[in-house]
């Protein structure tokens, strides 16, 4: 048997490829027609990529057997189809590996995990609101291995190992330029761009606004929702731990630093179809929301067009309004 090939590498006219993924996605299916049979829809993963892939033809005990995160070995040919790649796969089997190997087989973001904590650190300690800086610092401590390793969604965006990490440690980046600050070279400090913001308030907004999600969602490889997630979700779990946070700190409940900080998290989706309980009030909350969506539209047009030939058009993408992203072609003097 050849050696695995990566999910990057794979390109159509590859047949027979071999592969080891995580099955992230599988849902059951019947062909039309007089004889209906089985197939599969599976979205495999591997840490460089994903790729589409149909199985034809699946057994009914196939069907039962094949679930969402296990750890996949196959062979497939690689077609195009609607612009994009896909595999029809040969055969798969799952296997059993160490959960250190699925950690390392499995999708994760494209950081270094240390350094990134280390920003969330340097940010904490250098706050000087004692109650924004105590609620912040005791919620990243308690749950420093989850917040480090967990995804920031199931679908859409940063929906991989380390991505609500991702995720948080961009947005604090594009909130520092804002306030004029550049990580953490205070020599590069420049003037901020809005003035009369609240920089603790913004950045401790930041940092907590997805705290939820690790109670949210399950395990980072595949992720799906917990009971709590679907019933209460990330923004009133997420408000809900500050004011826990709170009360063990010893900070009253009218303490208005606690508040705000709970209108940051109730307010970061903007709008109450997408969520939100409440709307921004105030301006601290309006640029949490802005660099929110930002960040995560930007991660959704870069792992919509990494799958796109330049000069090409992605399918359609209905979490950015049904859009067909286009990948620009590559700059001759390049």
């Amino acid at each position: 048997m050849n050696e695995y090939k990566q999910i990057k590498d794979m390109n159509p006219g590859d047949n027979s490829v071999h592969f080891k993924a995580i099955l992230s996605k599988v849902t059951a299916g019947k062909t039309n027609g007089a004889n209906k049979s089985n197939y599969l829809s599976m979205t495999l993963s591997d840490n460089t990529g994903s790729i589409d892939a149909k199985y034809w033809n699946a057994s009914d005990d196939e069907v039962r057997h094949f679930k969402a995160g296990m750890v996949v070995d196959g062979q497939g040919d690689i077609i195009k189809y609607n612009n994009q790649r896909q595999m029809k796969v040969i055969r798969v089997m799952d296997i059993n590996i160490s959960d250190e190997e699925k950690y390392a087989l499995a999708p994760s973001a494209p950081i270094d995990a240390a350094q990134a904590m280390k920003l969330i650190h340097y940010t904490i300690d250098h706050m000087t609101n004692k109650t924004l800086k105590a609620i912040t610092e005791k919620l990243i401590a308690d749950n420093e291995s989850d917040f480090k390793y967990s995804a920031a969604a199931t679908r859409n965006h940063h929906e991989y190992v380390s991505g609500l990490l991702q995720h948080t440690v961009t947005m604090l980046k594009v909130a520092k330029r804002l306030m004029g600050e550049f990580s953490t070279d205070a020599a590069k400090n420049v003037e901020a761009l809005y003035d009369g913001i609240d920089k603790d308030l913004l950045y401790a907004g930041v940092i907590l606004h997805d705290i939820g999600k690790i109670k949210e969602l399950t395990t980072p490889i595949a992720p799906n929702y917990t009971v709590e997630g679907n019933l209460v979700g990330h923004i009133s779990l997420g408000a809900q731990m500050v004011r826990l946070c709170a009360h063990d700190l010893g900070f009253a409940e009218d303490d208005e630093n606690v508040t705000l900080l709970v209108h940051m998290l109730l307010a970061h989706h903007g709008l109450h179809e997408y969520g939100s309980p409440v709307l921004p009030a105030i301006p601290e909350a309006e640029l949490l929301n802005l660099i929110d969506n930002m960040d995560a539209r930007m991660n959704m047009f870069a792992k919509t067009l990494s799958d796109v030939a330049p000069g090409e058009f992605s399918q359609r993408v209905y979490s950015l309004d049904g859009r067909m992203l286009y990948r620009k072609k590559e700059s001759e003097g390049a």
